[in-house]
């Protein structure tokens, strides 16, 4: 005659927590803040075709769900280009996908310092920060990146 205590355990009618989104729709608010204006000025400068060949190999292992090769690609080519704004960025962003949120905001703020204040660069390294701030349950610091988002965009010049 024994008895079975645990059908006599208490039953949570808490909701379940939601639990946020996930690091790949966190990119996509990342990309989506770096989307470029028709009417906007973007620069893009001349890059090392080594450099570019690595990113074209991370980019590639993302699209097939690799972000371990495209990271080890990225690390590479910061080998060669240590202070590369777009390359310290699309790391950032690997780092975001692989929910190492502490390294995706510490390499978006490097390549904001080493890069450009405007454009749709810029834009990504403050949704980056704003995303990895959000992840870690940091609304405030995620605020304050949310708002330097927007002093990103400089609107090109309309000509009559």
């Amino acid at each position: 005659m024994g008895l079975w205590l645990s059908a006599c355990a208490p039953v949570s009618t808490a909701p379940p927590l939601p639990a946020g989104p996930t690091p790949l729709e966190r990119l996509a608010v990342v990309e989506a803040a770096g989307g470029v204006d028709d009417t906007e000025v973007d620069v893009q400068p001349l890059g090392d075709p080594q450099v570019g060949d690595l990113r074209e190999h991370a980019a590639r292992a993302r699209a097939a769900g690799d972000a371990a090769a495209a990271a080890k690609a990225l690390d590479h080519a910061l080998q060669l280009v240590p202070d590369d704004p777009a390359v310290l960025q699309e790391r950032a962003e690997i780092a975001l996908l692989q929910a190492d949120y502490a390294t995706a905001e510490q390499l978006a703020r490097r390549a904001y310092a080493g890069g450009s204040r405007v454009g749709p660069l810029c834009r990504r390294h403050w949704a980056t920060i704003e995303q990895a701030a959000l992840a870690r349950g940091q609304a405030e610091n995620a605020a304050s990146a949310r708002v330097q988002i927007g002093t990103c965009t400089v609107p090109g010049i309309k000509r009559m």
